[in-house]
C-alpha cells in the first residue's frame, strides 16, 4: 500500500481564513482545528493534513520580508516531513510573497501552492472552499512517486500559475490573478490538466534556503509630466541600491536631456536600474525605439517580460547574496527560477 501523502497547510492571514462572528456579524479569524466541520469534503482526500498558523496573523497589506523569511523557515523545518505545502495568504500582496519564496527556496523539489480567496471561507458564496480544496490536491499530485509541480505556484479560480509570473489584476472578480507572459501550469475542471512542458523539472538536489534579502530597492514609475525633482528624489534616496524602472510599452521612456542625465547618474553611481514594462503583457525590447535605445546606451538593464513583483523580489534576493557585479548582472539577465523568458 502506498504511503499516505502528507500536506502542511500554512495560514499566514488574509480573507480566506475569516468567518463571520455569529453574535456581532464581524469577520474574525477561523480556528483551523474545526476545518473538517467547515469543509467536510477534506475527509475524502485520505491525505495527512496538518496546519501551522502564523501568530499573530498578518494581513497581506502588512506583509514584510521578515514574514517571507518566517515562511521559508517553516517550509525548511518541515520539508522532510511533508510531500507538499499549501500557503493561505491574502491576495493583495500574494504575488510579492510567492515570487520572493520562489527565489529564496533554491532546489525546491516539492510543491508550494499559494492560494486565498476574494470572499471569506465562512461566507456562503465563498471562492475559498474550491481554491483551498484544489490547492491541496495540486500539492499532493504525484506521478511515479515524484511531485508533478515541484515549484512555487499560485492557484486561483481554476488556474495554477507560476508564482513569479503572476500579478493581481482584479479586486472584485474571483479570477483575481493572471499570468500574462507565461502559460498556466494547470487548469482545474472535471480533471486536473497539467501543462507538463511548462512546469519546472525537479533536480533532486537538497533544498537550500536563502534568508538574506536587501530591501534597499525602489520602483520608479514613469508618467507623462514627470518632473526632474521627482526623479531626483527617488534615485538619490540614501542607501538605495537598485530601481525597477516602470516604462511605457516595450520599454520606452522620455528622452528629455534631464531625465537621461538623472538615470545615467544613478547607473554611474552603482545603482542597478532595470527596465520593466508597465503593460501587464509583453516584454521590454530596449533598442526597438529610440526612446528605449537611449536607456540601453546609458546602462539601464532589460527586465525582459518580468512582472514588477518578480523583479523587485529578485533584486532583493540577488543583492542579499553580495555577489560581485558581473555575476549579479548575469543572474539578473538569466531566468534562475523561470521568472523571465530570456535566452
Amino acid at each position: 500500500m502506498d504511503e499516505q501523502i502528507s500536506i502542511l497547510i500554512i495560514y499566514t492571514g488574509g480573507t480566506i481564513g475569516m468567518i463571520k462572528n455569529p453574535e456581532t456579524g464581524s469577520l474574525q479569524p477561523f480556528n483551523f482545528e474545526g476545518i473538517y466541520d467547515q469543509i467536510p469534503e477534506l475527509k475524502r482526500f485520505n491525505y495527512k493534513l496538518e496546519f501551522h498558523c502564523f501568530d499573530p496573523l498578518i494581513d497581506s497589506s502588512d506583509m514584510h520580508p521578515t514574514h517571507w523569511v518566517q515562511l521559508a523557515d517553516i517550509i525548511e523545518k518541515n520539508y522532510a516531513s511533508f510531500d507538499g505545502f499549501v500557503v493561505l495568504h491574502g491576495s493583495d500582496t500574494m504575488a510579492y510573497t510567492a515570487s520572493a519564496l520562489s527565489f529564496m527556496l533554491e532546489n525546491l523539489n516539492k510543491p508550494v501552492i499559494f492560494t486565498g480567496s476574494q470572499l471569506p471561507l465562512g461566507v456562503l458564496r465563498t471562492d475559498g472552499r474550491e481554491n483551498f480544496i484544489t490547492a491541496i490536491e495540486l500539492a499532493a499530485s504525484r506521478e511515479d512517486n515524484t511531485p508533478i509541480v515541484p515549484e512555487v505556484c499560485i492557484y486561483f479560480e481554476n488556474q495554477l500559475m507560476r508564482a513569479n509570473r503572476t500579478v493581481k489584476y482584479n479586486a472584485e472578480n474571483f479570477n483575481a490573478f493572471v499570468s500574462p507572459n507565461y502559460p498556466v501550469l494547470a487548469e482545474a475542471g472535471v480533471y486536473l490538466k497539467f501543462d507538463r512542458h511548462h512546469i519546472l523539472k525537479p533536480n533532486f538536489k537538497n533544498l537550500k534556503v536563502h534568508r538574506a534579502l536587501d530591501r534597499r530597492v525602489g520602483i520608479l514609475k514613469i508618467f507623462p509630466g514627470i518632473t526632474r525633482e521627482y526623479v531626483h528624489a527617488i534615485i538619490h534616496e540614501a542607501g538605495l541600491r537598485a530601481i525597477v524602472l516602470e516604462t511605457f510599452g516595450s520599454g520606452n521612456a522620455p528622452t528629455d536631456g534631464w531625465f537621461l542625465e538623472e538615470i545615467k547618474h544613478a547607473v554611474d553611481h552603482g545603482l542597478a536600474v532595470v527596465n520593466v514594462s508597465q503593460c501587464p503583457a509583453g516584454a521590454v525590447d530596449q533598442g526597438k525605439y529610440d526612446t528605449s535605445l537611449a536607456l540601453k546606451n546609458i546602462g539601464v538593464l532589460s527586465g525582459f517580460d518580468s512582472t514588477t513583483e518578480a523583479m523587485l523580489t529578485k533584486l532583493m534576493f540577488l543583492l542579499g547574496q553580495n555577489m560581485e557585479e558581473t555575476k549579479f548582472r548575469e543572474n539578473l539577465n538569466t531566468p534562475i527560477r523561470g521568472e523571465i523568458s530570456a535566452d
